[in-house]
């Protein structure tokens, strides 16, 4: 299985970059956030050869314009795209939109790709699990109810192979020891003391991450 990043604050041309942060599960069709910005999201994507037509299911992990900014680009192209939001999202960002669906508890969505749905008290941040022969990979946007508590959760799930995003604040960098991938992106704060790991690997806009 690819994962394939589509947005991130770093991108060498032709790509383009910004604040935000949005990955495409090829296999699955399945986006993870969109980005800050929808014209350079879609040119991201027509470089990758990701046609917007062809994306089933967006999952939003929150409500922040850098990671739902690109979605009104996209329903431009592709109405029929399922949304999957937290119970914390804003209602009025969802206005006008009518293929959503709030993820209460955690959803399968598609084989092997499970939606957490809102893990901190007030429901607002949401993650991506991914199955794989060798455990769960993760997907984070911000990790805002804290990438700790991120790990504890997705572990009930098994055994945590890669955790892919945005990892915020996080500083106890112990924790990442024992997984096998990780990859820092868009607002780690601490992406350069965790790039130091033997297990991590650089987070830019065309990275392929192959999951077996």
């Amino acid at each position: 299985m690819k994962i394939v990043i589509v947005y991130d604050n770093i991108a060498n041309e032709p790509f383009k970059s910004g604040w935000g942060f949005s990955c495409y599960i090829k296999e699955k069709q399945i986006l993870f956030d969109t980005g800050d910005n929808g014209r350079a999201l879609l040119h991201n994507m027509e470089l990758l050869g990701i046609d917007p037509k062809e994306i089933e299911k967006i999952v939003l992990s929150h409500d922040h314009f850098d990671h739902s900014g690109g979605l009104k680009s996209l329903l431009g192209i592709n109405q029929d795209i399922e949304i999957f939001v937290p119970e914390g999202f804003s209602r009025f960002k969802l206005r006008g939109i009518k293929n959503y669906r709030i993820v209460a508890e955690p959803l399968e969505i598609s084989e092997g790709c499970i939606v957490s749905g809102g893990i901190d008290k007030r429901k607002f941040e949401q993650f991506l699990m991914v199955r794989t022969a060798k455990g769960i990979a993760i997907i984070t946007g911000c990790a805002h109810p804290g990438l700790d508590n991120i790990l504890g959760f997705a572990e009930r799930f098994g055994k945590v192979h890669a955790v892919i995003g945005g990892f915020h604040g996080f500083r106890d960098i112990h924790l990442l020891e024992g997984i096998d991938l990780v990859v820092p992106c868009h607002c780690t704060k601490y992406k350069k003391e965790i790039m130091e790991m033997d297990n991590s690997e650089n987070c830019q806009v065309g990275k392929e991450i192959v999951l077996e």
